[in-house]
């Protein structure tokens, strides 16, 4: 620790050097490392990840701190960087390795609710939830400053072992940008960060679109069918009950056996063909005794 309370200054190649040596130690000892890397000077590309920078920017507390953690961030300085439920933990390279924890706390309920209702039908889907393509309406319902999901000062709190006494030093800033830059492949994690479920935002809009859709899909393939064979295609909308009840009753109906002409012919009997039953051949057997034992004229 150097005169004052600060720490002496290290140059961005030895700084560099010091992260390599870090990093391939952590990596030996089986831990996974999530370095933020920036291609040239623009820390973010999409609608998250801009949104989140220009919140950041925002506010006046922050604006003494945060130009030393762009360039922090930019340099390669912020060497691991997980966001977790509500919580961020990073290793950010400066004099020395400095571990990172920002808390986040969850969004208010009533202000997730307003948020939710004036989102209501106008996000279709989560791909386009995802990749923020969306009207312009919804875009400044979400990055409102005070209503909007972006966190406010008062919603975060840090925690850095370097030695600045500040509450946001350049390594929690070059943290905090380092977010912004993740956001632009994983915005989901956004919604992690304020206890949030960003499926709400899609809400019946998504099952409605789907619906139709699939509907939709349907009736054309029938008909593109139809056109190609030459046939009619059977109606594949699903039965209703009573229209399965009549179909069972049919199949039950179908099974009974129907007697053919031919069985018919066989059960029907002549009157001379008729066996004669026992009392009957025995008055015949004694009317031919009698007969028989009469003498002859």
């Amino acid at each position: 620790m150097s005169w004052g309370g600060w720490a002496p200054y290290v140059s961005v190649a030895e700084r560099k050097a010091q992260a390599e040596r870090k990093v391939k130690a952590l990596k030996k000892k089986g831990q996974c490392i999530h370095p933020v890397v920036i291609e040239g000077r623009t820390i973010s590309k999409t609608f998250w990840g801009k949104s989140w920078c220009t919140n950041l920017e925002s506010y006046s507390d922050y604006e003494n701190r945060l130009p030393r953690g762009r360039t922090y961030v930019r340099n390669g300085s912020v060497i691991d960087l997980k966001i977790g439920v509500g919580e961020i933990n990073a290793m950010v390279s400066g004099s020395s390795i400095y571990t990172v924890t920002i808390f986040i706390t969850a969004i208010d309920p009533g202000k997730w609710k307003s948020l939710v209702e004036g989102c209501s039908g106008k996000i279709s889907s989560l791909i386009e939830l995802l990749q923020g393509k969306f009207s312009k309406g919804v875009m400044e319902i979400i990055a409102a400053p005070e209503k909007g999901l972006f966190p406010h000062p008062n919603d975060m709190k840090f925690n850095c072992d370097c030695y600045d006494y500040a509450s946001m030093c350049k390594h929690v800033a070059a943290a905090l940008y380092g977010v912004g830059n993740r956001l632009d492949n994983s915005p989901e994690t956004l919604f992690l960060l304020r206890h949030a479920n960003h499926m709400d935002l899609i809400g019946k809009a998504e099952a409605l679109s789907f619906t139709k859709n699939h509907d939709a899909q349907s009736s054309q393939l029938t008909g593109d069918l139809s056109a190609l064979f030459g046939i009619e295609m059977e109606d594949t909308t699903v039965p209703s009950a009573s229209d399965k009840k009549a179909k069972f009753q049919t199949k039950v109906t179908s099974k009974k056996k129907v007697s053919t002409p031919k069985v018919i012919a066989k059960m029907a009997v002549k009157p001379s063909q008729k066996k004669l039953s026992s009392p009957k051949k025995k008055l015949v057997s004694t009317a031919k005794k009698k007969l028989s034992t009469q003498p002859k004229s």
